[in-house]
């Protein structure tokens, strides 16, 4: 097997991901589907060895005392990859993220001014969220790129691996990843707040000491951008509250009401044309959105997003109503992901 052709493969039939594992020909995911090509099944010792020749030491150790390894691969200037190894049942496997060259304009996306808005926030935490491949590492570089354009600000990154590369153009920016330059988040995001950033960029939010370290630094002053696994608004709300214990949750709820500036839901779909199109749900922090968090009324939160259309908020399903009417998704595609269904 060799690694590299199978990642230029990749690139060329415009794959989102390559999955590899053991005792199964490699498989391409494009346009949302798997497709599995016509090669022979990979042996475990042969795929353990081709990624020993792009880790480095360390890696490996890792790799073989955890089971498991995050690491980011950059053949060219031009294609860069974000890698899961993992072992499983059959031996190794691993998850590869096509991470584009370039990143998208804020003008190209459907939301853009609304998401400029955002890009303008003095401080407070703006999350984006989604299921996994939803797009969300792309819309946050979008942003923070956008800022990079417009803004005279310090950004920090911190992430598992890095992915897009920021070159400076009117801010400082500087990105930190997990292992390589400095031990976990907490201990990233602990010394953050003595590097003297405006912007704080977290690459996902696992556990309950980020999330208390990330509405943190948005109470004292900072605006902190992070993506997190969520299906809504109304569901990130929730998981954000439960990551906490019970005698924590009152606390949370009010700094959390206090914090956030903005949730971006967004999702993938196959496009009629071929492609995908980004489907969002945006909330924006107004009074009447802080107090419905603060008095733990979050199934209210839908109907404000419904009535709010003039600040630049909307549901999933208004999103998914306007792509099937321009014929851009078909219903069937809607219903998939809709928050009810029955309206398609």
């Amino acid at each position: 097997m060799d690694l590299i052709n199978l990642l230029e493969l990749t690139l060329k039939q415009k794959a989102s991901d390559l999955h590899l594992s053991s005792g199964i020909a490699p498989i391409l995911r494009i346009d949302g589907e798997l497709q599995t090509l016509n090669l022979a099944p990979l042996e475990s010792e042969v795929l353990f060895n081709s990624f020993k020749t792009v880790l480095t030491h360390q890696q490996i150790e890792q790799l073989q005392q955890q089971q498991e390894l995050d690491f980011a691969l950059e053949l060219t200037d031009a294609s860069r990859f974000r890698i899961h190894l993992f072992s499983q049942s059959r031996g190794i496997s691993a998850a590869i993220r096509c991470i584009p060259s370039t990143i998208i304009p804020l003008t190209h996306f459907d939301f853009k001014n609304t998401l400029e808005k955002i890009c303008t926030f003095p401080h407070g935490l703006v999350l984006v969220t989604g299921p996994t491949g939803s797009g969300k590492s792309s819309t946050l570089a979008a942003m923070l790129e956008h800022i990079n354009l417009t803004r005279s600000a310090h950004i920090l990154s911190i992430e598992d691996p890095i992915e897009y590369r920021f070159q400076a153009k009117k801010c400082l920016i500087q990105q930190r990843e997990i292992s390589k330059h400095s031990l976990n988040f907490n201990t990233a995001l602990h010394a953050a707040l003595r590097q003297d950033p405006d912007i704080i960029f977290i690459g996902e939010l696992r556990d309950a000491k980020t999330i208390r370290l990330a509405l943190s630094a948005a109470e004292t002053g900072h605006l902190v951008f992070a993506s997190l696994h969520s299906a809504s608004a109304c569901k990130t709300v929730n998981r954000i509250i439960d990551a906490f214990p019970t005698a924590e949750k009152e606390p949370i709820r009010k700094l959390f009401a206090e914090s956030i500036q903005a949730i971006i839901a967004q999702v993938l779909l196959k496009k009629t044309t071929g492609g995908r199109v980004a489907a969002h749900e945006i909330m924006l922090s107004t009074p009447a959105i802080r107090n419905l968090i603060h008095e733990n009324k979050i199934t209210q939160l839908y109907s404000s997003l419904q009535t709010n259309s003039a600040l630049g908020m909307i549901t999933l399903d208004q999103c998914l109503k306007s792509l099937v009417q321009q014929g851009t998704i078909l219903s069937e595609q809607a219903r998939t992901v809709a928050h009810y269904p029955e309206n398609f």
